[in-house]
């Protein structure tokens, strides 16, 4: 019985505990399951909107004043609806082109699970519905706008200067950590 308990308490025991301890603390950094029960909502306005409410001031007080000139907006080129691939996701998602020339994607409504490394990309490849489009948006061109301000609410990534948006036609809510599409949309022409 002696024998035993010496076995049960050598420096075997002490390396199974650290081993176990370190592959706990491990498992609970790379999958962040706390982040299944933490919602961040953000909620950003569309870049560019100007306010037309502002009145009209003329240079002197003998001309009549003008309503300005209108300026150029933000130009909604494509959107689509986001559908549910790992994580329900409901949304939807517009690519605009500014007036000064850029684009955003927009994200409205969003609603899907929070996680870890999660990223929004430009992508081309097609939306499929169920676990066939889980994994499809890293197997073709792919841009990332960033990571995900948050996983409720409204928001814009700017597309990076040089990218041409006509040559991508969807968006994914991406896991960079297990490479899975939490949701995506298809931008259909507006």
């Amino acid at each position: 019985m002696g024998r035993v308990r010496r076995v049960l308490t050598g420096p075997w025991v002490i390396a199974v505990l650290v081993v176990a301890v370190g592959g706990v603390g491990f498992g609970l950094y790379w999958f962040q399951p706390w982040k299944l029960w933490q919602d961040e909502t953000v909620q950003e306005a569309l870049p560019g909107v100007v306010n037309s409410s502002a009145p009209s001031v003329s240079a002197t007080s003998d001309e009549p004043s003008r309503p300005p000139a209108p300026t150029p907006g933000p130009h909604m080129l494509a959107s689509g609806e986001l559908i549910s691939h790992e994580h329900a996701t409901s949304g939807t998602v517009q690519l605009v082109r500014l007036a000064d020339g850029t684009h955003v994607v927009r994200l409205e409504n969003l609603d899907t699970s929070n996680g870890p490394d999660l990223r929004v990309w430009l992508t081309d490849a097609p939306v499929k519905r169920g676990q066939a489009g889980w994994h499809v948006f890293d197997d073709g061109e792919y841009v990332s706008l960033g990571k995900l301000k948050g996983n409720k609410g409204s928001h814009n990534y700017t597309l990076p200067e040089g990218v041409d948006p006509s040559g991508y036609s969807s968006v994914s809510i991406w896991c960079d950590r297990f490479d899975v599409s939490f949701g995506a949309a298809e931008l259909a022409p507006a």
